[in-house]
């Protein structure tokens, strides 16, 4: 004989003063949680990558402005790679964008498109005339 043999068979107790909690709401008391809040979001930042600068020779700078200074009040429909630094940890990408040049301010060394989009001339990678 069991020392449970005598509550064996009686009913399950329910609180009349409680509403019953269903499996779900018990098994769900006992699920994980996150002790480290952030912790994904921070091991997906660290393995995001990113590019490094190129270092342009004076070679390439030199055919730069040649195009900076041909596309300089110009109609042609241009594309331009450029670099744009990363805002939370080191290097960034290269960005291509497409379209007509406004100007090329040489005083702020920028090249605005007509979209209104400025890119410093500094992070200019490549220009190709369309």
């Amino acid at each position: 004989m069991s020392e449970y043999d005598s509550i064996i068979d009686h009913p399950h107790h329910r609180s009349a003063t409680r509403p019953h909690m269903s499996m779900t709401n018990r098994a769900a008391q006992f699920s994980p949680f996150a002790a480290l809040t952030g912790y994904d979001e921070c091991i997906e930042e660290t393995g995001r990558l990113t590019s490094l600068k190129a270092i342009l020779d004076e070679d390439e700078i030199a055919e730069l402005d040649r195009k900076l200074r041909q596309i300089d009040g110009s109609s042609d429909m241009v594309a331009i790679t450029y670099f744009t630094p990363d805002q939370l940890k080191s290097g960034g990408a290269y960005t291509i964008i497409s379209g007509e040049v406004k100007k090329v301010d040489v005083i702020e060394n920028k090249v605005i498109m007509k979209d209104g989009t400025a890119i410093p001339t500094d992070d200019i990678f490549d220009i190709s005339i369309l």
